[in-house]
């Protein structure tokens, strides 16, 4: 081969890798800088430690031979990288080319960051924002087939962490990716849904507006589909790596253990527990802060804060050990737990035991929240798909009685044997229902007229829920003080931890509820 047919071919190699790299051209990129939002090499290279992302498809362009100049990288850019040091797969949307609308070409480099990822056993980020599929490729029946040719497409085994940043328009299968993923951040502005206001008012006849359509504050609070919202790309994207960082790679290895921060065992935490928490268990208080004196600092990572707001589901740290924790939370609905808030325990169960994370239960609570609204979101299915995972978890479980625990919750919340461990705090009360609603079934409403008969029957329903007569029976294994939770859970962190899961979880459906 000659010097010239070889300066001919690097004139080749370099002029078509400039122009994949360009993307969608200088104007389009300029306008997204003026708007603060990163375009999509941009974003991977927040996403990955400096100089280890490996492309895969950049010289991938349109199958259709007159698009071939208006598709660089064909809108998406795939392949490999490493955060913290561990490797890990990414599809990010290139909006700029074609919206960064689903194709053959693209569709095939989704492919092969899925396969590889799946067989190595290393987790996937998207990076969605997209139009959905690209018209006209898509229509007609050889389209339609062409461009969903994969049965598994949209299978999920868990095997490695699935994570979704929502960070512009996402349908098609920017909003199926995210639906199916194990953590999903978006970015405030952001819309995802099945289609686009536009195709969704002209199938209605109705105006559409994106923010209600498919805007944070939907999926956050409504449906459940986002985890934490943000205000923009850079926040997303360092939660993303946060999120990894609990996790392990994949579903064959127990988590990372991190370094335990200074002064996480300063007895000044532990005795802040017994100023937050009232005695009286008709009084509120604010389980995070509760959380914050017994996990290591700065490793509480709610997922899901804005739903189900009864329970609160948080990774974090004790002792360097990444722990999933369940936990009443009495200031909404004093703790009452609702039909969305057993879809987020349940969601949280599938992602501790598919990856490997012990749970901590932290129960205060007077049980499930009753009356129609529950009943048309099919409250008992919901408390029994909880139940249902919960027998299904072969991670360890740790379960803690706070302050009360009442009804079939109690069983929800790690007790009758759903536990490795149980214990009960000394001011712990574990009873059917509210001595003070069962009073008044047992004796009839004409009971609180009577003051005395009342403070009586009251007392009748309160006799033999102590935490010691809990332990008498076994019904916990221990009673500790307050300020011994953090202590508790190290100890029996070490007994239980470290262990690999069978995963019973791991084929559950990808959605919450």
């Amino acid at each position: 081969m000659t010097d010239s047919t070889l300066d001919d071919r690097r004139e080749l190699h370099d002029r078509l890798r400039e122009r994949a790299l360009a993307m969608g051209g200088e104007k389009k990129l300029k306008a997204r800088a003026a708007a603060g939002i990163l375009n999509a090499r941009e974003r991977v290279d927040r996403l990955f430690d400096e100089g280890t992302f490996q492309e895969a498809g950049l010289f991938g362009v349109s199958h259709r031979p007159d698009m071939r100049e208006r598709t660089p990288a064909d809108g998406k850019v795939t392949g490999f990288g490493q955060i913290d040091g561990n490797t890990v797969g990414v599809i990010s949307n290139d909006f700029t080319v074609l919206g960064a609308s689903s194709s053959r070409t693209n569709a095939r480099k989704i492919k092969h960051v899925k396969r590889v990822a799946g067989r190595q056993g290393y987790p996937i980020v998207f990076l969605g924002e997209s139009s959905g599929a690209r018209m006209p490729d898509a229509m007609g029946a050889e389209g339609t087939v062409a461009n969903s040719d994969d049965p598994a497409q949209y299978l999920r085994r868990r095997n490695s962490p699935w994570v979704s940043a929502v960070l512009g328009p996402c349908y098609g299968s920017s909003s199926w990716y995210a639906s199916m993923s194990d953590f999903v951040v978006m970015r405030k502005g952001a819309v995802l849904a099945v289609s686009s206001p536009r195709l969704t008012e002209m199938a209605t006849s109705e105006s559409v507006d994106p923010e209600e359509l498919g805007g944070w504050r939907v999926h956050a609070q409504d449906s459940g589909l986002v985890d934490v919202a943000v205000d923009t790309d850079e926040e997303a994207l360092d939660l993303v790596k946060r999120f990894l960082s609990y996790l392990p790679q994949n579903r064959n290895e127990p988590p990372p253990v991190a370094a335990v921060p200074t002064g996480a065992d300063d007895p000044a935490r532990a005795e802040r527990i017994a100023t937050l928490v009232p005695t009286s268990r008709s009084r509120v208080y604010n389980m995070r802060t509760v959380l914050e004196c017994i996990v290591d600092p700065d490793s509480l990572f709610e997922l899901k804060r804005l739903y189900g707001r009864p329970i609160i589901t948080a990774l974090a740290r004790i002792d360097g050990q990444t722990v999933g924790i369940i936990a009443s939370n009495p200031l909404v609905k004093g703790g009452a737990i609702d039909p969305e808030a057993c879809s987020k325990a349940t969601s949280f169960l599938v992602l501790c035991d598919s990856f490997n994370v012990p749970l901590v239960f932290i129960a205060d609570q007077p049980g499930f929240l009753i009356g129609k609204d529950g009943e048309r979101k099919g409250a008992t299915g919901r408390v029994m798909n909880w139940m249902n995972a919960l027998s299904l978890v072969t991670v360890p479980r740790i379960a803690i009685v706070a302050r009360k625990t009442y009804g079939q919750a109690l069983l929800n919340m790690g007790l009758g044997g759903n536990a490795d461990e149980t214990c009960a705090w000394t001011t712990a009360e574990i009873n059917f229902m509210d001595p003070r609603f069962g009073a008044r079934i047992v004796h009839g409403r004409d009971v609180i007229d009577d003051a005395q008969r009342y403070e009586a029957a009251v007392a009748e329903m309160t006799h033999g829920t102590s935490a010691y007569d809990a332990a008498g029976v076994f019904a916990v294994g221990g009673v500790i003080d307050p300020r011994q939770t953090r202590a508790y859970l190290t100890s029996a962190l070490r007994v239980h931890s470290r262990r690999v899961g069978e995963h019973h979880l791991a084929n559950w459906p990808t959605t919450i509820y």
